[in-house]
């Protein structure tokens, strides 16, 4: 092949770049980008002989995140980059030679978080320019590369001491309780902070969130019970992320499902099975709404505020559920309204996630016109109960679609099978440990142990519209 001549590659492709000791990296080609992106964390500005370098560490396998290589690479700048969602950032520029079959030549990369991402590489157009042409319709065209070659590397699975900050109201509730005394008992430091005492520096070159008169220092992760739910309970908590912190549940992924009607949308574009549901501002189109439901009894949830049975109301007639409507309209609060599955051997079962998987499911014992009302807090009796294969992958899904990594999902198994009514993103563990029999506390560190990762602090400076 002559050095002019163009090759042709997929729209992925394995990627190698040996000056960073990175023998085999799956790269997603992306023309929309004019530069190319690299995952990163723990970067660090330094100077060595009066060169300027970033070093900095790289996940780069996906599948294995025990595997940790760390990278040194001259800085050439600190340059604005604008993503895909609008989100503009200043980010670190490096030079380094990149592989891409037998050829190589040097390409420019910014340094970026791409831990959730599937790609832990990106390559930009001014990597491909005179060399590379985009074959959209293959991937892989350039053979694959063996990421054996990571193999020799001694996977980082010691347990490290971490900085765990848990945002809640008081140490003395349950859950706040459980999770400290089982990361103190493992030597970490915890930290214990009230949402609303904080106040934030937004600053693109050093941000920070103060507490008390303090700085907070850099959290290595953060779990939050019951964050404040309005604005400012979620900035802070996205301010947290800002800094790297990393979150077992995301400031958008809380706000999500603490958003009803937003939650519902998500999940019903998404294709999860939910009971009918509308929602109507003019009051004139109250009958016509309760017509599409299918008429009462219906039930009519609060879109924001407390989860599970709180702000939830079962109307049994048509002239109660406008009573009802009237009344929310009258407090100038948001509601959505909701078919009411009236099925006698309905059951209403409980599925807790962590991660990927369901890790226990709780069936509880109530009347049929019960499930969703504000007068049953306490069902009577509730049990351990086995789900099919299907209620697991809805309930996975559901939890998913909102981005939540911790959540219990409350689903009705009803003839036309499970139907989704509620994701928790802030359960309490006393009722679901006394049921299960499950340490929540010790599951939740332990995933925190295995999968919190220093994350590269975003310098984010904008967003364009």
């Amino acid at each position: 092949m002559a050095n002019n001549e163009i090759m042709q590659i997929g729209w992925e492709e394995w990627v190698a770049l040996p000056e960073l000791g990175l023998p085999a990296i799956k790269a997603k080609v992306d023309t929309g980008a004019k530069t190319s992106a690299l995952h990163a964390f723990m970067v660090e500005k330094i100077i060595e002989e009066g060169d300027v370098k970033v070093h900095f560490g790289i996940h780069p396998i996906p599948e294995r995140p025990e595997v940790e290589v760390y990278c040194k690479a001259h800085l050439v700048a600190e340059r604005e980059i604008t993503s895909s969602n609008g989100q503009t950032e200043l980010r670190y520029v490096i030079r380094t030679i990149a592989k891409f079959g037998k050829k190589k030549w040097p390409i420019e990369i910014t340094l970026t978080d791409r831990e959730t991402m599937a790609y832990r590489m990106l390559i930009g157009r001014s990597a491909m320019e005179g060399k590379l042409s985009v074959n959209p319709e293959h991937s892989f065209m350039l053979g694959a590369l063996c990421p054996s070659g990571y193999d020799d590397i001694v996977p980082k699975r010691k347990k490290r001491k971490m900085k765990i900050c848990i945002l809640s109201r008081s140490r003395n509730i349950y859950t706040t309780d459980r999770l400290v005394t089982v990361a103190e008992n493992r030597g970490h430091r915890v930290e214990v902070i009230d949402a609303t005492r904080c106040y934030v520096d937004i600053s693109s070159n050093k941000p920070a969130v103060h507490y008390q008169g303090e700085v907070l220092p850099r959290f290595d992760a953060l779990f939050s019970h019951h964050v404040n739910t309005n604005y400012y309970g979620i900035a802070i908590l996205r301010q947290f992320e800002t800094l790297g912190t990393f979150c077992i549940n995301s400031a958008s992924a809380i706000a999500h499902s603490r958003d009803r009607l937003f939650a519902h949308q998500l999940l019903s574009r998404a294709g999860v099975s939910m009971p009918t549901t509308a929602f109507a501002h003019y009051p004139g189109d109250t009958k016509d709404m309760i017509k599409i439901l299918g008429g009462a009894p219906l039930v009519i949830k609060l879109l924001e505020g407390q989860q599970g049975n709180k702000g939830v109301v079962l109307a049994q007639t048509n002239k109660s559920a406008a009573a009802v409507i009237q009344a929310f309209r009258g407090l100038k609060a948001n509601f959505i309204a909701q078919q009411y599955i009236q099925e006698p051997k309905s059951k209403d079962i409980l599925c807790v996630i962590l991660g990927n998987k369901v890790i226990t499911a709780i069936q509880q014992e109530t009347s049929s016109l019960e499930i969703l009302t504000d007068e049953v807090t306490t069902p009577r009796k509730s049990h351990l109960i086995e789900i099919t294969s299907i209620e697991k992958k809805l309930a996975i899904r559901a939890a998913r679609v909102l981005g939540l990594k911790f959540a219990v999902v409350n689903f009705l198994r009803t003839k036309a099978g499970p139907r989704v009514i509620d994701v928790n993103s802030s359960p309490s563990f006393k009722r679901i440990e006394k049921i299960s029999g499950l340490d929540l506390g010790t599951l939740i560190i332990d995933y925190l142990e295995h999968h919190a990762r220093p994350r590269l602090p975003k310098r984010v400076i904008g967003y364009s519209i």
